[in-house]
């Protein structure tokens, strides 16, 4: 270990806090996990992930990156009931522009709820020597001045009253979610508070659990009906999770809300572009309660703007960039905020001085991506706050509609849009010769037709996938 690596805190046994505590132990003698929450042992709903209940995705690179952090975790993950899913072959996804066209591929992602993958996360993180989880602990400031970071102010809830410690550490992590009070710490050290992007299409969710019937009809594994703003505002998705379940989740923009009765869920999904979610689901025997989640908005924290930063202090995962949940971009995020934590330590010659900084800019940059897809997407409903549509926007709106039409027809195009939704490319990817050549030809040809469908479509792909 080098000079000052002895302690590290995390605050925050979120996904991003567990991913930085793996990487942490890589470097420090050990690393510490706060949490307020009573930790379940196994895939429980806890309150501190309000919305666990809803549909999550690890997309390919984030499922890449977890296995590299914890090899054989894919293999525990289907051990204990997830499912892996061939993006490209096992998903009738239906854009805004037509079915994707479907072939066997590279990109696999795990299909579970959320409760699962965090609980055999944190149960392979705790098998790591030198970290240790703390549950039931509120960290309520920060210790130290200006300049620097020494360690973190401990609330502990007893059995009669709370009674507050100090924690001393060399570096502070806090990776404590979407209300992350952050800010607030850095304004009680005298510092300024970052400047905040927020754009809000104000979008709910609705979701509940189906038992998945012996012999469903359609050759299909998973469903994804897409909005097409701004005319169409609803969306559905289907995914298969552990024990035999379907997790269905609702979603409606501009403050179209998806329902929490059972009348007004079924209405809605047979609301949708396409009735196959609807149909799948019609006769299925409901497990849960419905569920509902509107705390979607997109939210950045410019951390990286401000002129005087506290050294030895990290922000990182959501408490820094917060997705709308529907892309299903933010654990992977997450993933690659820890992949850039790796790089900045591995690049440290001596002490920690720098590293905090160095760290919120080079993140800056990796969320620049994953944001300006997101809020694009987002400003295509009409009652999106924050922001509006500018011209490259709506230039860029045009071309990723040429993009899709193209995908329900041309494998390669499709291929090219998936490794960047799935993450695996930068957006540069969709822009490469051979794709742009398409699309100037379609466009060209006349055959473009960029007005989202918003009419029902048929109960099927209208093709097969291919081997």
């Amino acid at each position: 270990m080098k000079k000052g690596r002895a302690q590290a805190i995390v605050v925050g046994a979120s996904m991003a806090g567990m991913l930085a505590a793996r990487v942490l132990a890589d470097f420090f003698e050990q690393v510490t996990v706060l949490d307020r929450d009573a930790l379940p042992d196994g895939a429980e709903f806890r309150t501190g992930v309000p919305q666990a209940k809803h549909l999550h995705a690890l997309l390919p690179r984030g499922r890449r990156i977890l296995e590299g952090y914890f090899p054989g975790i894919t293999a525990d993950m289907q051990a204990a009931g997830a499912e892996m899913l061939d993006i490209a072959r096992d998903i009738a996804w239906l854009t805004a522009y037509g079915w994707g066209t479907r072939f066997r591929s590279e990109f696999e992602g795990l299909s579970s709820t959320r409760d699962l993958l965090d609980s055999i996360v944190r149960a392979r993180l705790k098998q790591i020597p030198n970290v240790e989880v703390l549950q039931g602990c509120e960290v309520i400031g920060l210790v130290g001045e200006r300049n620097g970071v020494e360690g973190v102010r401990l609330r502990l809830a007893g059995e009669m009253d709370f009674v507050d410690e100090i924690l001393w550490a060399d570096i502070v992590i806090a990776a404590t979610g979407r209300h992350s009070r952050a800010a607030r710490w850095l304004k009680e050290l005298g510092l300024a508070e970052p400047e905040v992007d927020c754009i809000d299409a104000h979008v709910g969710y609705a979701s509940r659990m189906f038992l998945r019937p012996q012999n469903p009809r359609g050759d299909w594994r998973a469903i994804f009906v897409q909005a097409a703003p701004p005319e169409v505002k609803r969306a559905g998705i289907l995914f298969p999770v552990e024990k035999n379940r379907w997790l269905v989740t609702l979603q409606g923009g501009d403050r179209d809300y998806p329902p929490s009765d059972d009348n007004g869920f079924l209405e809605f999904a047979g609301s949708l572009r396409s009735p196959m979610l609807y149909e799948a689901i019609a006769d299925a025997e409901p497990l849960t309660p419905i569920s509902s989640y509107r705390a979607t908005e997109n939210r950045l924290q410019h951390y990286e703007r401000l002129r005087v930063w506290p050294e030895r202090f990290l922000v990182m995962g959501d408490a820094v960039c917060a997705f709308n949940p529907v892309y299903g971009q933010g654990m992977t995020a997450a993933a690659l905020a820890s992949e850039n934590l790796r790089g900045c330590l591995a690049k440290q010659k001596d002490g920690l001085n720098g590293l905090a900084q160095r760290f919120q800019k080079r993140l800056a940059r990796i969320n620049k991506a994953p944001w300006m897809l997101a809020t694009s997407e987002d400003l295509r409903f009409a009652g999106t706050e924050g922001a509006i549509a500018n011209r490259s926007t709506k230039l860029m709106h045009r071309y990723i509609a040429w993009v899709l039409q193209l995908a329900t027809r041309h494998r390669s195009v499709r291929k090219s849009f998936l490794e960047v939704q799935g993450m695996l490319k930068g957006p540069s990817a969709i822009f490469r010769p051979s794709v742009v050549v398409r699309v100037v030809k379609q466009a060209i040809s006349g055959r473009s037709d960029t007005t989202a469908l918003g009419a029902p479509l048929p109960n099927a792909c209208g093709q097969k996938a291919a081997s």
